[in-house]
């Protein structure tokens, strides 16, 4: 990619800064001079444009924008960041003409959108891109209703603002009653270049990480635990090379968080009259980042989830993963409530403001502190670990650098691919965020790990991993409010097939964190071959996450349905979050034929290979 802008803008040995919490409004005003478009802060009280039709002309360009006090150049689409919102209608023929005004080539994906894969806008799977200058028509019948969103399948230009949301009507009545309707699209912005952030996460994964344990931290842990187990804790944790803090790849230090392209000081406000009941589109447009939301003093019942009807159910905050979409609804009941979406590592927030008029704001809550990864998120199900046999996790340390570091407390290192692993003296714990007041995180059988797992671009794996669905994830549990998991959500009778499966495909999560490389079953995007789906086949997939970090896996062209661990399907989704250390399965119905992508939606992460193309044939 060519970002020549850049070069002129970001010096080569920028200094590091601490976050602003945003110091303008940000977005654009079009219309100005450019130089009053990066300093201009327009109050903003709705979503943005939105275009309704079939027919829509989209125009993808670079635009001034200023989010932290520096001006900057973004992807657009329309002029604007986000780009305009479009509204469909069930049963209609859209008709999207994109015209390509960069230096290099573009595309748009329509996310979650069911329609024929040459539509889809993967370069490389589904069609060609749309090169410079040239102007590519889009044209499929709308399937489904409900929200979603749009972005660039291309380089990082969705990092550089190039997304925006899909409301779709019903074809009939809306089964959704609200006076009021916001999309909230929330996102992330770096000023700086993302192929040089993605070049500091190659050279030194945790480079974005301030997270780090402290002093104080060790002697909290000699108060719980005593001064043997602490001391074990942290040689444990060195030794492996591994941070229990590294909860997200890029945090605050270069982030800004936006809600509708606008900084937290920008405040974004969306307004309401008294007794309204207001439906808000969440939709996490990001590239790299899990927010967990909440409008403190207020329930949110959730509606649907990634467009989909569900069983409502009601809920103080959820964590919504990248490319995931909730619609919920609220019913205020102060003069201002405050929309808030803190990040999963608690570096940084996005806010907004619900509000009966125009300027109101309500009192912004603390960030929450960050909790270490436990023992669970590292090794899956520590259900009878005392002398079990392949349980838990295998460190494949001859891999990732790591040779010659002894032997971890109660674990013997050598050989240990294949030798029983006697925990009985691993560290308490006590403190670590262990998953209390949830059902059993029940292990799934001893699981079998691909040849190509055994190589560089892996570092770990998981032999037992958990298989509940009721862990709100690391940060959240135990927080004292009540919190969405996917155990709550079960889609509405008539959305998920009742056929069986008749073929199961089982991939594994796998990475090397020093050396910033993702894959499935060890192999990277560029090394892999293709996943085939007989066309018509009813097929289970096993997800199995070897990595310390949570993966949204989004298949393109078909819906997921997630099973529970007790057997059946439970809700239709088309991204999935799983957990460190968390094998979950869904069903999938191969009735799209075609070529399409299937990724982890961490921008960085299919960068760096965690991606493979399916074949349905």
């Amino acid at each position: 990619m060519k970002h020549e802008i850049y070069s002129a803008l970001i010096p080569l040995n920028q200094p590091r800064r601490k976050f602003l919490g945003g110091l303008v409004a940000g977005g654009m005003a079009l219309g100005l001079a450019p130089w009053q478009r990066l300093l201009a802060a327009p109050e903003q009280s709705d979503s943005g444009q939105t275009l309704s039709g079939t027919e829509f002309d989209l125009i993808i360009a670079q635009t001034p924008v200023n989010f932290s006090g520096k001006p900057r150049l973004a992807t657009t689409i329309n002029g604007m960041l986000p780009g305009p919102t479009l509204r469909w209608r069930e049963g209609d023929t859209v008709t999207l003409r994109v015209k390509n005004t960069l230096s290099e080539e573009t595309s748009i994906h329509w996310h979650g959108i069911l329609l024929p894969f040459q539509m889809d806008g993967v370069p490389g799977i589904s069609f060609h891109g749309i090169q410079p200058g040239e102007t590519f028509t889009y044209q499929f019948k709308v399937r489904q209703s409900g929200t979603y969103w749009y972005h660039s399948h291309s380089g990082a230009q969705e990092q550089l603002g190039m997304l925006g949301a899909i409301i779709i009507d019903p074809a009939a009545r809306d089964s959704i009653v609200a006076g009021r309707d916001y999309v909230i699209v929330l996102s992330d912005w770096s000023d700086e270049n993302p192929q040089r952030m993605f070049k500091k996460l190659k050279t030194q994964s945790d480079y974005y990480n301030f997270n780090q344990p402290t002093v104080a931290d060790f002697f909290r842990d000699v108060a719980q635990d005593g001064w043997s187990a602490a001391l074990a804790k942290r040689r444990m944790w060195n030794e492996m090379r591994m941070n229990p803090t590294d909860l997200a790849d890029i945090s605050a230090y270069t982030y800004t968080y936006l809600i509708n392209g606008t900084t937290p000081a920008g405040n974004w406000s969306g307004l309401f009259n008294p007794g309204d009941r207001v439906r808000l589109r969440l939709i996490n447009a990001s590239a790299m980042t899990f927010f967990d939301v909440r409008i403190p003093g207020l329930q949110m019942t959730v509606m649907q989830a990634d467009g989909q009807n569900v069983e409502p159910v009601t809920v103080d905050e959820i964590r919504i993963g990248v490319a995931e979409t909730y619609d919920v609804v609220v019913t205020p009941t102060d003069e201002a409530h405050t929309i808030f979406a803190q990040t999963m590592d608690r570096t940084g927030y996005a806010r907004g403001t619900l509000a009966r008029s125009a300027g109101l704001s309500a009192a912004i809550p603390a960030l929450d502190k960050a909790v270490p990864l436990s023992m669970n998120d590292m090794m899956g199900s520590m259900a009878g670990m005392g002398g079990m046999n392949h349980g838990g996790m295998v460190m494949d340390h001859s891999k990732s650098g790591m040779e010659g570091m002894g032997d971890m407390p109660g674990m013997t290192m050598e050989n240990m691919d294949h030798s029983g692993h006697d925990m009985s003296s691993m560290p308490s714990m006590s403190g670590m965020g262990a998953m209390s007041g949830m059902e059993e995180a029940k292990p799934a059988a001893p699981v079998r790990h691909a040849k190509t797992e055994y190589g560089p671009s892996v570092d770990m794996r998981v032999d037992t991993p958990r298989t509940n669905l009721d862990d709100p994830g690391i940060g959240l549990r135990d927080n004292g409010r009540r919190v969405l998991t996917y155990a709550d959500l079960k889609s509405l009778p008539g959305i998920m097939s009742t056929r069986e499966a008749e073929l199961d495909i089982e991939l594994h999560l796998t990475g090397n964190m020093e050396r910033y490389t993702w894959s499935l079953d060890g192999l990277e995007f560029g090394k892999s071959t293709p996943v085939h789906f007989p066309h018509g086949k009813r097929i289970r997939v096993i997800f199995v996450n070897d990595t310390m970090m949570a993966h949204p896996m989004h298949l393109h062209g078909m819906f997921a349905e997630l099973e529970s661990p007790q057997g059946g399907v439970q809700v239709s989704k088309h991204t999935i979050i799983v957990q460190p250390a968390q094998r979950i399965s869904f069903l999938v119905t191969a009735d799209a034929l075609g070529r399409w992508a299937w990724h982890c939606h961490l921008l960085f992460h299919m960068e760096a290979g965690m991606m493979r193309e399916v074949i349905v044939a």
